[in-house]
Formats: structure tokens, sequence, C-alpha cells
């Protein structure tokens, strides 16, 4: 039974998804689901909506009820995005609803977990790398994803006392519904160009720099935004 357990605040799907599988090896993990459960992870899931402060405590308190005891990692995945569109024509509504899950989602997630990861433990947050890689019709989305990543920076030198790591990690174009969501296959296309390698990652890669980043072997990786993006930046 591996040893250090680990809470995946939206895990159900996609990156999230891959994620809990990469880790269940070496790990105690747990995940939290917005709709539906993953059906077939034999992980803990428990329901929480990261808009509400309160639901992502609740996540945190049964977690640690599960493994009898602080958590050792949390790792913050849940997300989306919307349909790209220009600023002059982007829809106020689009904007409120990432920034509310986006940002204010990861705000209370890494609250809760700046409160509750055990000290020595990892936090790692997923952002985007289009942070720095400027796409047009994506800025909104970008904007919540910089946000966090500001969060990150301040929070791994207030956490640094206690021996915490803080990183995020933010792939570029990925496989999954979330981004094949409102795309055609030309639309794919043009992402997959984007990367010298001609081609879009893959959830499990992204999880598997999470891994890392999570374990021992990151134990001087802190405060950095590592980019899995075949090259993209």
């Amino acid at each position: 039974m591996p040893g250090k357990s680990a809470l995946v605040i939206g895990g159900s799907r996609g990156i999230g998804r891959a994620i809990v599988t990469a880790m269940a090896d070496d790990w105690r993990v747990a995940y939290t689901y917005a709709n539906a459960a993953d059906e077939t992870s034999s992980a803990p899931a428990f329901r929480a909506d990261v808009r509400d402060a309160g639901s992502i405590a609740a996540a945190f308190d049964a977690a640690e009820a599960r493994f009898g005891g602080p958590l050792d990692c949390a790792v913050i995945s849940a997300g989306i995005n919307v349909p790209a569109a220009p600023m002059a024509s982007f829809p106020p509504d689009d904007m409120r609803a990432l920034v509310e899950i986006n940002l204010i989602g990861a705000f209370n997630a890494l609250a809760e977990a700046a409160r509750r990861v055990a000290d020595g433990g990892a936090i790692i947050a997923l952002t985007t790398s289009l942070v720095r890689h400027p796409v047009a019709g994506t800025g909104p989305y970008t904007a919540t994803k910089a946000a966090v990543e500001a969060l990150l920076r301040a929070m791994q030198r207030e956490l640094a006392p206690r021996g915490i790591r803080v990183n995020g990690v933010a792939p570029g174009p990925v496989d999954t519904d979330l981004f094949r969501g409102g795309k055609d296959e030309a639309a794919i296309r043009r992402s997959a160009a984007m990367s010298p390698f001609n081609r879009i990652g893959t959830a499990p890669e992204v999880a598997a720099m999470v891994r890392f980043v999570a374990s021992d072997e990151a134990s001087w990786v802190a405060g950095q935004i590592l980019q899995p993006n075949g090259g993209l930046v």
C-alpha cells in the first residue's frame, strides 16, 4: 500500500483523470468531481463545487478521514474552457464563467491546500502554456490561468518555511474533451502544427509531469511553472 496521500481537485476526466491514474501506483489518491465520478476508477471520489469554498473544505475533510491524517499533496486540475473569440466580441457571461471556475475555483482550492497540506508536502496547479504563447481568441481563458500562476508564485514564498513545494504545470494543447470542444479537425491540425513534433499532447504525458513534480525526486523544484508542450514555447 502506498504511503503518501493526495487529493486531485477535478479528477474525473481529461488530464485530472490521467493524474489520478498516474499517481495511484505510488500514492493513496482521492479526487473530486463536479457532475459524475469516473466509474472506471477505484480511487475514493467526493463531489465538490470549486466555486464554493465550503465544498472544497468538505472534500479535504473527507480525504483526510479516508486516509487517516493530513494530505501530503494537493493537485488542482479543475477548470473549464469556452469557445475562443476576439475580445471585441467575447461574451461577458463566458468571461464570468471562466473567472468563477478557473480563478475563484483555483483560489478556493489553493487556499484550502495551503491550510491543510502537511509540512514537507506539495501543491500543484494546472495552468497553460498559452500564458507564454499568445493565441488570438484565447485571451480571457489565458488571463484566468495567468492569475493562478501569480497565486502559485506568492504561495511558494509563504509556504517555504513549512517545507511545502508549490508548482504549476502548464501544458500546451492536449487531446482531451475540453480541448476538442468546439474545434473542427482543421483547428486541431493548426494546434498540432504549433509544436515542432506536429502533434498535440496526451493526458498521460502531462500526468507523468505532475507525478514527478509531486514526488521526492523533485525535492528542489519549487515555485516553477513547468511546460509539457512539445516545444511549443
